[in-house]
């Protein structure tokens, strides 16, 4: 099992990724046990789509739904499905991404181990509505329990007719398989993960031609994470899942961003766990679950998005769990974890080492990647010992800028968050480690520099 805490939320609140359907234990037990979970409703959706709905109508329930993906991205999940359906091909996949590449994260796991046939059922709908046959589960070669469990419940979903050849009797055969891989942080990105599939070296490829058109052994592939497939069946049924919106009937979620989503609170917090969280929730609120910060520390700042996030102050605690709100913060919903940090942590070896994490783990293929994101950790190294060559800040901020412009991926321009939120936000810690050789919170030893003759 992973090493999970789920947390408790509101009553109001919708479990949708995560049902409650009794004890914990019991819940467990009844999202993995095929028929207690068509009792409670599973692949009734299924059903509807390939009997009942066009794969256009299909498309349009989802388009309506204003669903948007959960990978971080946040793109309107309609418009990869019908890219991908309009796409001239004799074959089309279903990919699964399952891999969360952040180490410290284990949301998608969890969803594998405790709701399968959510993930499934989902990705079977998306597999009718683009005509594809061929559904790949892609996933951490660690990840055992939830591989145990995903091909457990594949395994029954094909002796009921849910999967498998003529499911359901409507003549569309969907064949699901489990693909583990092992590999490094870069697996998260979309192409990555379709040349781990194939077996190439992983290193992304240029967009367009988008993965609608040329994904999987080049054919069109519909790429989207494991909550996002969670999340389909319940708008084919009219809601979100088997506890439909809040106490008034409202579906969950802020305007433009649909659901509910799976949020990682770890750090300086009296209960890190992974919670189900309306998208729009104050990050006070999703803060709050994991008990807060414990007396006498109090909240320093906010890792927002994982190790290429932003680190935001205080005062973002009111800041929606948002796609835009978050991009206007300084950071992103990227792995979907929030690292709750007190006074006793130092911004700016905090952000040098996610800096130079993200160098190590980039995959060198374009210039701004091997060569930029090493200077950037350089740069936060630098600020760290006190050793500044000429305007550090100005060149962090151009060269973040040409990292951004010229990045082929997003795990480029990504990894500018760390630093270019701490000079944002903490621009006081900074200029106290370069220019009075001090780190604040006692942790850096910064060693004062002559500004003389150094290097611009």
């Amino acid at each position: 099992m992973s090493n999970s805490n789920v947390l408790a939320t509101p009553e109001t609140w919708p479990h949708v990724l995560l049902p409650e359907t009794g004890a914990r234990g019991a819940r467990d037990a009844a999202m993995t046990d095929l028929g207690a979970a068509v009792a409670a409703g599973a692949f009734k959706a299924l059903n509807a789509a390939v009997t009942g709905m066009t794969a256009g109508e299909i498309v349009a329930a989802l388009a309506a739904s204003g669903l948007r993906g959960r990978g971080g991205a946040g793109f309107p999940t309609s418009e990869k499905w019908r890219a991908c359906a309009l796409a001239s091909s004799d074959r089309r996949y279903v990919v699964v991404h399952a891999y969360q590449a952040d180490p410290a994260v284990f949301a998608d796991r969890v969803l594998l181990e405790r709701n399968p046939y959510a993930v499934l059922e989902g990705a079977a709908i998306a597999a009718v509505a683009v005509g594809a046959a061929d559904v790949i589960v892609a996933l951490h070669a660690d990840a055992t329990r939830a591989i145990a469990t995903l091909e457990a419940a594949i395994h029954s979903a094909e002796a009921a007719g849910y999967l498998g050849e003529d499911v359901l009797g409507s003549g569309h055969d969907i064949h699901v398989v489990v693909k583990p891989l092992q590999g490094a942080y870069m697996l998260g990105e979309e192409t990555v993960l379709l040349k781990g599939i194939e077996g190439r070296r992983g290193q992304p490829e240029q967009q367009p031609p988008y993965t609608t058109t040329k994904g999987l052994y080049g054919k069109p592939t519909l790429v989207h994470n494991a909550q996002t497939f969670a999340v389909i069946p319940g708008v084919l049924n009219g809601g979100e899942g088997p506890d439909t919106g809040d106490a008034a009937g409202e579906p969950a979620g802020a305007e433009g961003s649909f659901g509910t989503v799976l949020v990682q609170i770890s750090g300086a917090v009296a209960n890190p766990g992974l919670a189900e969280v309306p998208l729009g929730t104050p990050i006070g609120e999703i803060v709050a679950l994991a008990g807060g910060v414990p007396a006498p520390h109090t909240v320093k700042a906010l890792l927002v998005g994982g190790p290429s996030g932003g680190i935001l102050p205080p005062d973002a605690l009111k800041t929606p769990y948002q796609f835009e709100a978050l991009e206007a913060a300084g950071a992103h919903m990227g792995s979907g974890s929030i690292v709750v940090i007190d006074e006793r942590t130092c911004l700016v070896d905090l952000a040098s080492v996610l800096t130079r994490f993200c160098a190590d783990q980039a995959c060198g293929k374009t210039i701004p990647c091997r060569i930029g994101l090493r200077r950037l950790a350089e740069i936060g190294a630098r600020f760290c010992e006190g050793q500044p060559r000429g305007d550090e800040i100005a060149r962090l901020t151009d060269l973040s800028a040409d990292v951004v412009a010229s990045g082929l991926c997003d795990h480029e321009r990504r990894s500018t968050l760390p630093l270019m939120s701490l000079v944002r936000y903490f621009r006081g810690e900074v200029d106290a480690h370069i220019d009075r050789s001090t780190c604040p919170a006692g942790i850096c030893q910064p060693m004062a520099a002559s500004r003389a003759g150094t290097a611009s």
